[in-house]
């Protein structure tokens, strides 16, 4: 009895074990594991409140998926293409993840009203590929604008007939192209869009704006992008540097002076011969005269 007693509890203890061993390794996650997260993006460093967003704005982070958001970006190429150039309404910190309502995007109305200063201005300019840096300019960057232009007037000379100077500094570009953002391009768009002129929009106040507009009557305006570190402050008007000529790039440009012309040959006239003398008659009666002679 005893025996069979013991039996039993043994392949009771048996079954419990086996059993134990099969659900363990059916859920192999419920032990404490990792659990299963998506990557989002989140903000690289502090980011004031009205400030356009770039890509040096935005990293990645690991989440678990139990603490993910609807209103967060995953980090996608269109979750990217969504960020770049919006407007953060409010300042957020280092690490903080970007969300939907905190953002106001280039296709949202009023975005251009809201992007800019209080008394700034919006003037759109045309560039070419090459003059817009081929493409990597992005709202909030902060540009130099160059007016590059030619003299006709005939007696100018060859070094002095075409002419750069800086009009504007520090310009903060709000817009770029019709979308208002520079997004990712298109690889079904034909081979000929980047040879296409686009449009960049720059804050400016009303004097500034006033420039621009001459300007492009007055020759053709390219942009020049500054360094991450000067991306601070208001456009500035340039009117102390001196414009830079065809000559002071290519020396040989440089007007000469034509050589003086050669003297004139001296020639001695021979001298005149002398006066002839031609006698004077004086009549005093039908038969009577006298010469004289001087």
């Amino acid at each position: 009895m005893i025996v069979r007693v013991a039996f039993f509890i043994l392949m009771s203890m048996g079954l419990i074990g086996f059993g134990t061993v099969a659900w363990i390794t059916t859920r192999p996650m419920s032990l404490g594991g990792p659990g299963p997260t998506k990557v989002i993006l989140v903000t690289a460093q502090a980011i004031p409140g009205g400030s356009l967003l770039t890509s040096d704005d935005v990293q990645i982070k690991e989440v678990p998926v139990e603490e993910m958001v609807k209103e967060y970006s995953l980090d996608t190429t269109e979750g990217r293409r969504g960020l770049m150039g919006a407007m953060v309404k409010r300042s957020l910190g280092a690490g903080e993840a970007f969300r939907s309502d905190d953002l106001m995007r280039p296709s949202d109305h009023g975005f251009m009203a809201a992007v800019l200063s209080p008394g700034m201005r919006a003037v759109t300019i045309n560039v070419d590929a090459a003059s817009g840096s081929s493409g990597l300019i992005w709202p909030g960057d902060r540009v130099d604008l160059i007016l590059t232009q030619m003299n006709n007037d005939p007696s100018a000379g060859i070094g002095r007939r075409i002419s750069a100077h800086t009009v504007l500094t520090n310009v903060r570009v709000v817009a770029v192209d019709s979308q208002l953002v520079q997004t990712v391009p298109n690889r079904n768009a034909p081979a000929t869009l980047d040879a296409q002129n686009r449009t960049v929009t720059l804050e400016v106040d009303e004097d500034q704006a006033q420039r621009v507009s001459v300007g492009m009557r007055l020759g053709r305006l390219s942009v020049s992008v500054r360094a991450a570190s000067m991306l601070a402050g208001n456009a500035k008007t340039e009117t102390k540097r001196e414009a830079t000529f065809a000559s002071d790039i290519l020396p040989d440009l440089v007007d000469k002076p034509l050589p003086a012309p050669a003297p004139a040959p001296i020639v001695i006239a021979a001298p005149p011969p002398p006066p002839v003398e031609t006698p004077l008659r004086v009549f005093s009666g039908p038969n009577e005269a006298k010469e004289f002679k001087f």
